[in-house]
């Protein structure tokens, strides 16, 4: 008689992606500390927090930090340089016009002699 093979039953195969949806939607938090002493003196003391979640759910809470890190998002801190930069030269632009203007005032109109 030949042995009879049967394939295994997932019953719960989305388990792993159900657990991860959850912790992403719901956010997970690990907080600890590390201290290093020496003879009963603290020399070091490390403290580490770590929060997973979804980004929306971190910008929900109000966790955004990485929009306002340079490292993270420098094209951002670039557009902010170009606007502050464009601003000074546009303020620099209208002072010239101005001055112009008022030495134009200044000046008494060429008459035509014919």
């Amino acid at each position: 008689m030949a042995p009879e093979y049967s394939t295994p039953i997932r019953t719960q195969s989305t388990g792993l992606v159900d657990v991860l949806d959850r912790v992403l939607d719901k956010g997970l938090v690990i907080a600890g500390d590390i201290k290093i002493s020496l003879a009963e003196v603290e020399l070091l003391t490390i403290r580490i927090r770590l929060l997973v979640c979804s980004l929306d759910k971190a910008q929900e809470i109000g966790l955004d930090w990485w929009r306002y890190d340079r490292e993270l998002s420098p094209g951002q801190q670039n557009a902010e340089f170009d606007g502050a930069a464009m601003r000074r030269q546009i303020a620099a632009l209208e002072e010239r016009i101005t001055a112009l203007d008022a030495a134009a005032a200044k000046k008494p109109k060429a008459r035509r002699r014919r």
